[in-house]
């Protein structure tokens, strides 16, 4: 069955499995829904989280790469009829598996991603990125940091292989990932992606970090994703 993988993993943040309604949209057309429970959340303690920042950050893109090859092992999905879908930080994490193994995913969606890590970083003049240091370490003043950062910086990491469907968003008064960051992702994927497998960006002029205000205009958000999840794993664009 084609299965979406949700992935977050940073700032201690769990990501427990719950219920929602959302999901049933992909459920009741013979989906499988997972979510990766990673290192950089706490959803095994808070040992869980320290073993993913700073200089042990590629941890995060790893145990979701394991989770992915351990669901395939389980025979509840193939390689390349998988959709990775994550926001934010998330959207790191989709930039970074997107580049380390694109042979696992139909689609990769990321949600307002944070993937221009070095140069968001390095610009004291953004409100958040002094704050941020704690968790991914300061490239300014940190020439190991800067090293390690780069080594995983979805933007910097970008090169010709065959990439699966992407699809980028972002808001435009968004204060935490600023919607050129999506933007420069896609312009920088596109000529390099040799699958010949679209690369898509969406940008909500009216909106900020958490997507459409409105209850029906974020419902609206939630549908143009599974409707691109299930467009990736279809082919869809080798009929338009």
């Amino acid at each position: 069955a084609p299965l979406l993988l949700y992935g977050y993993g940073s700032y201690g943040i769990p990501m427990p499995a719950s219920f929602s309604t959302n999901r049933l949209s992909l459920v009741d057309r013979g989906w499988i829904y997972a979510i990766a429970h990673i290192r950089g959340g706490s959803d095994k303690g808070w040992g869980w989280f320290l073993a993913a920042r700073r200089m042990t950050k590629k941890n995060t893109f790893t145990d979701f790469i394991a989770a992915a090859e351990h669901l395939i092992g389980q025979k509840y999905a193939t390689a390349g009829n998988i959709v990775a879908q994550g926001g934010s930080a998330g959207g790191m994490l989709m930039g970074a598996v997107n580049n380390m193994r694109p042979d696992l995913w139909a689609g990769v969606i990321g949600q307002v991603p944070f993937v221009d890590v070095i140069n968001t970083m390095s610009d004291t003049s953004l409100p958040l990125t002094p704050p941020e240091w704690p968790e991914w370490g300061n490239p300014i003043e940190d020439p190991e940091a800067y090293d390690y950062m780069f080594s995983y910086s979805p933007y910097d990491q970008v090169k010709p292989q065959a990439y699966p469907a992407v699809l980028a968003t972002g808001g435009l008064s968004d204060p935490r990932v600023t919607y050129w960051e999506p933007e420069k992702w896609v312009a920088k994927l596109r000529p390099a992606t040799t699958s010949g497998k679209p690369v898509l960006l969406k940008i909500n002029m009216e909106a900020g970090h958490g997507g459409a205000a409105g209850r029906f205009d974020y419902l609206k958000e939630v549908a143009h994703d599974y409707a691109f999840a299930i467009w990736a794993v279809d082919k869809g664009w080798e009929a338009a």
